[in-house]
């Protein structure tokens, strides 16, 4: 029972990190004049938070799991106070479990990274993530303990389309290798 919590809960953090992975990566189909440097006096951070504009509104998304499972959901992304942060709610539902969360997506100059700070139903506090671009793929890392065992996540978002992303979401137990947990297709309503 304990293992079978353990895995449901790894899921749920790896939809977290899919998501916000999803959300940033839109901004890679941007137009290049509008990725380019702040104006001088500009506040730090309004370029890379500026590039996360193109995502806001509704989106479907479908979970695929490995063995079988899927959910759909609907995420919403609007901006926050002063556009300094990107404020995402989302819920899906299916096999694999009903599943509820809040994400807020911002730039932390002093890092040059994005964070994201994701908030669910399954899991108290929140799961802090850094990401960045790797050629084409927005890719964001987190490490952290469950049950004594550490746990890192690795998930990567390609656009494959106009209004459409695919995010993979890869679990590693310690220095383990890789496996793939979950892969999320959404699509801009």
């Amino acid at each position: 029972m304990f293992r079978e919590n353990r895995t449901r809960t790894v899921f749920r953090l790896a939809l977290v990190m899919i998501l916000a992975a999803t959300l940033t990566m839109a901004a890679r189909q941007d137009k290049p004049a509008e990725q380019g440097s702040p104006a001088p006096g500009a506040k730090p951070g309004a370029a890379e938070m500026e590039r996360l504009k193109f995502y806001l509104g509704e989106w479907d998304y479908t979970e695929t799991y490995p063995k079988g499972g899927k959910n759909t959901g609907v995420y919403t992304s609007k901006l926050g106070p002063g556009g300094n942060s990107l404020i995402n709610t989302f819920h899906s539902t299916g096999p694999m479990g009903d599943f509820e969360g809040l994400l807020i997506l911002t730039w932390d100059a002093n890092e040059k990274a994005y964070k994201a700070y994701a908030f669910g139903n399954d899991f108290p506090g929140a799961i802090v993530e850094t990401g960045q671009f790797e050629g084409d793929a927005l890719v964001y890392r987190s490490e952290f303990t469950a049950g004594g065992t550490t746990m890192k996540l690795r998930n990567t978002t390609r656009v494959t389309a106009p209004g459409q992303l695919l995010s993979e979401e890869y679990f590693a137990k310690k220095d383990g290798p890789e496996t793939l947990l979950v892969r999320v297709d959404a699509k801009k309503r």
